[in-house]
C-alpha cells in the first residue's frame, strides 16, 4: 500500500542534511505511535527473521518551489510518500497518518493538508518498466555504485532477489538499466549516501511489482531512497 501525504512547509528551505536524514526516524515515530511493539521489533530485528525493513518513503518533494542554486527550497504544495508491501505494517502506517496534523521533519514542520491511498492500475506478469522518484543506493564491498559501474546491475538484482525472498514471491530476472539521472550525494546521520534516479526494465511477477511500488529499489529505502514513481 502506498500513501501520498500532502504537506506544506513552515520554512523556505530544508537543510541538505534534513532532506533524507530524518526519514527513518519519521517512519519509526509514525509506526510507534500506533504500535510501539511492532516499531521496536522492526527496528531491532527486521521482518520475520530477515534484517530488511519492508517499507519505504520519499524525502519531501515540493511543487512550485523557487529555484535557488545549492538550496533545497520548499513550498506550500508538497508531498511525502509512504508505503509498505506488508499489510500489517501498512495498516498501522495509515492509521497513524490519518490522525496527523503535521509531520516534524528535522528542523521543519510539515503541515498535513490531506492524504490519499494510491490505487494504481493493477500490474501484470511479464516485462515491466519502473522509474524512481528518489536516488537509488547500491553498494559493492562498502563502495557506492552508480549506473554503468561494474557490479551495479548484479548488486541491484541481489537486492531485488532478497526482497522477493522476504515476501515469499518469485524473484525478477532480466534486469536492465534503461536510463539514469545525475549523481546525487546526501548526508544521512553524518555519513554519505550516493546514488542516482534510474529507469529499469525487468521480467517480474505482478505481485512483486506491486510490492516494490510500496517498498522501493536498492538500499536505504527507510531513508527515503529508491522510491518508485
Amino acid at each position: 500500500m502506498r500513501v501520498r501525504v500532502d504537506v506544506g512547509a513552515d520554512v523556505p528551505s530544508l537543510r541538505w542534511e534534513d532532506v533524507h536524514g530524518p526519514a527513518r526516524a519519521v517512519m519509526y515515530e509514525l509506526l510507534g505511535s500506533q504500535d510501539a511493539a511492532m516499531a521496536q521489533s522492526l527496528h531491532d530485528e527486521g521482518w520475520k527473521g530477515q534484517p530488511l525493513k519492508p517499507f519505504g518513503l520519499t524525502s519531501p518533494q515540493f511543487k512550485g518551489a523557487p529555484k535557488k542554486k545549492g538550496v533545497y527550497t520548499t513550498s506550500r504544495d508538497g508531498s511525502v510518500w509512504f508505503g509498505s508491501p506488508v499489510p500489517e505494517i501498512a495498516a498501522v502506517l495509515v492509521a497513524s497518518l490519518a490522525s496527523r496534523t503535521e509531520i516534524v521533519w528535522g528542523s521543519a514542520r510539515l503541515a498535513v493538508r490531506g492524504f490519499t491511498v494510491d490505487v494504481g492500475a493493477p500490474a501484470s506478469d511479464g516485462p515491466v518498466e519502473l522509474r524512481t522518484a528518489t536516488p537509488v543506493v547500491v553498494k559493492h564491498e562498502s563502495r557506492y555504485l552508480l549506473p554503468g559501474d561494474n557490479h551495479y546491475v548484479e548488486r541491484l538484482q541481489h537486492n531485488l532477489t532478497h526482497k522477493a525472498d522476504v515476501l515469499g514471491l518469485p524473484a525478477p530476472h532480466g534486469l536492465r538499466v534503461l536510463e539514469a539521472g545525475p549523481r546525487r550525494r546526501f548526508t544521512v546521520r553524518g555519513a554519505p549516501r550516493i546514488g542516482a534516479e534510474i529507469r529499469v526494465a525487468m521480467e517480474a511477477d505482478a505481485r512483486f511489482v506491486e510490492a516494490l511500488r510500496s517498498w522501493g529499489l536498492g538500499l536505504d529505502t527507510a531513508q527515503g531512497f529508491g522510491w518508485i514513481r
